[in-house]
């Protein structure tokens, strides 16, 4: 299964994110299928730069969020409520 989730980078205590699409049996900073864009939780407010239509187009072929970057479709406005 294919999974839409997030990828950490960044220092000791700066994380920083991708949102990537990836196998869902590939470890969390292994190989993935394709960056669907970036998060920053650490700026006030949260940073958050997707391509909606690479999203829209993934979540089409059957991609399934983590429960957390559902939250983040949400507040981008990629996924309804």
């Amino acid at each position: 299964m294919v999974k839409m989730r997030l990828m950490r980078l960044g220092a000791h205590k700066q994380p920083f994110y991708r949102v990537v699409v990836a196998d869902s049996r590939a470890r969390r900073n292994g190989p993935f299928v394709e960056i669907l864009g970036t998060y920053d939780p650490k700026k006030n407010p949260f940073e958050l730069v997707l391509d909606k239509d690479k999203a829209q187009s993934w979540l089409q072929q059957g991609a399934q969020p983590t429960d957390t970057v559902k939250k983040l479709l949400q507040k981008a406005g990629v996924l309804t409520a």
